[in-house]
């Protein structure tokens, strides 16, 4: 029998949970867009061409905000090509993507969406092929109330108020030699802050999100932060950072030990942000926006999947269409936990993406849709994580890991809403082979009773919902757990996620 203990005290808070943390991403890529949220003559397709059945999939998930339209798509995107009437839009090639881009959906139709789902628009601006003016014209189109230019425009085209867009990323991935307009740290950091300034005058108030590395493997990591946030520290809120994860060669320890490299990824980012605030003698603390994130077969994209053909321009092809087993559901969860697990810094982050692209859910044309293991951590987490994050005490046996060494068998965080007087906890067991049973002593939280304990496990860890099988894995009573003198005894299954609910 392997044993963890963890401690919760609500007075020991790493900080309030933003309900930004729980955003997600959609980029004209692949079928994201075109036959994942927006497919006209769908059986459940509203009135704007809009599926239904993801609308309703997408609601449940509890998506707080969207990143929109990218992404590596933004950086040769002509946002004014997808507004105005359809008929008159001009098709034009994604360099990012080697697709056709039709432009049906833009921002007038996207935004509606957004709205009708519930979730806070959040959009990035091209500076990859353009820049300053390009994205003053669509601030005065999103967010201008009427008078100019392009604020009427936008009332022709339909909409009369304001859309009132906050947050903006100002471009994406400039660090990576694949995207279009690739710029060293220097030359980013000074068109950022440029049209950060720029922007600025229109409305004080925005919060803009300024690039950081695409990943932490970058060999520019580090150092790009360093030197872009030395540029643009006093006109940006935020800093971004983006991560994938995936197996590579069998090495499943690893591979379930992945949060390690999340956590020291933002701590590291935390570092230099606080480092150039002390040399800028500055008041203010630069927070992290975490806008991609997730489990991705990178190398079977690019190994499989990436069109290199010079004649090959698809509308809309099958890319990153990931299927999703237990095992990676259990590693997506994890990178919840360390989200959570930072909550003071991290503000904003957005799982990349939400629809067929590396998504939690899937759609066939003018089939069905489903729900991917990985929706299950997302959904549960959206919903029960309220009011702060909890510092908590984790007693756990270690394991050995060829990446990140020797790391708790255990992971886990709680998050406390003194509202509701609610105390959720997320635990996983990293193990490939061995329960574990966790002892939480919640003596502090006075006497409470467990309301709901769900894990996400299955005998077979390459488990995955099709579309054949649907339903193949989800959530499970975990009927191990009970309350006894001021502690909750539990026990997780191998390869396991699991979420507690106390009142």
């Amino acid at each position: 029998m392997i044993n963890a203990r963890l401690a919760i005290d609500p007075h020991f808070t790493v900080g309030d949970i933003n309900r930004r943390l729980f955003g997600s991403f959609v980029e004209h890529l692949g079928r994201c867009v075109y036959g994942g949220i927006y497919e006209p003559g769908h059986p459940t397709a509203d009135a704007d061409g809009f599926r239904g059945d993801v609308i309703e999939l997408v609601k449940e998930l509890g998506v707080s905000t969207i990143r929109y339209p990218g992404g590596n798509f933004i950086s040769g995107y002509r946002w004014e090509d997808g507004i105005g009437p359809r008929t008159e839009r001009p098709r034009r090639l994604d360099l990012a993507w080697h697709s056709i881009e039709t432009n049906e959906i833009g921002l007038d139709e996207f935004a509606a969406w957004a709205e009708g789902i519930g979730s806070e628009l959040m959009y990035a601006v091209n500076l990859g092929t353009r820049g300053i003016e390009s994205a003053l014209d669509v601030l005065e189109y999103t967010n201008v109330a009427s008078g100019t230019f392009w604020s009427e425009k936008r009332i022709a085209n339909g909409k009369k108020d304001p859309y009132n867009v906050r947050m903006w990323c100002l471009g994406n991935e400039m660090d990576g030699p694949w995207q279009v307009g690739h710029s060293t740290a220097h030359e980013y950091g000074r068109l950022a802050v440029k049209t950060a300034r720029a922007m600025r005058m229109v409305d004080p108030d925005l919060e803009l999100v300024a690039c950081g590395s695409s990943s932490a493997s970058m060999p520019t990591f580090g150092e790009w932060e360093r030197i872009v946030l030395e540029e643009t520290y006093d006109e940006v809120d935020f800093i971004s950072c983006h991560a994938y994860y995936e197996p590579k060669g069998g090495d499943y320890e690893s591979f379930l030990a992945s949060a390690v490299d999340m956590d020291r990824f933002i701590e590291a980012v935390v570092a230099t942000a606080d480092h150039v605030k002390a040399l800028r003698r500055s008041d203010k603390t630069l927070n992290i926006s975490f806008d991609e994130w997730n489990v991705w077969y990178q190398s079977r994209f690019n190994d499989v999947e990436k069109i290199t053909d010079a004649n090959e321009w698809p509308i809309a092809p099958r890319l990153l269409e990931d299927s999703y087993s237990v095992v990676d559901a259990v590693v997506f969860g994890n990178l919840l936990i360390s989200l959570l697990r930072h909550a003071d810094r991290v503000t904003a982050a957005s799982l990349a993406q939400l629809v067929n692209v590396i998504a939690p859910i899937m759609t066939e044309p003018n089939g069905k849709s489903w729900r991917q293991t990985t929706f299950f951590p997302f959904a549960i987490t959206s919903r029960l994580a309220r009011g702060r994050a909890l510092e908590v005490r984790l007693e756990a046996p270690t394991y050995a890991t060829e990446v990140y060494g020797d790391v708790s068998l255990v992971d886990a965080v709680a998050t406390h809403d003194e509202e509701s007087g609610d105390t959720a906890v997320f635990l996983v067991n990293r193990s490939l082979t061995e329960e574990v049973t966790v002892q939480i002593d919640v003596s502090r939280l006075g006497d409470v009773s467990v309301t709901s304990a769900q894990t996400l496990q299955d005998d077979d860890i390459h488990a995955r919902n099709t579309i054949d099988d649907p339903e193949r894995v989800g959530m499970q009573e975990n009927t191990s757990a009970r309350v006894a003198d001021g502690t909750i005894s539990i026990t997780l299954p191998a390869v396991s996620w699991t979420a507690v609910t106390v009142r």
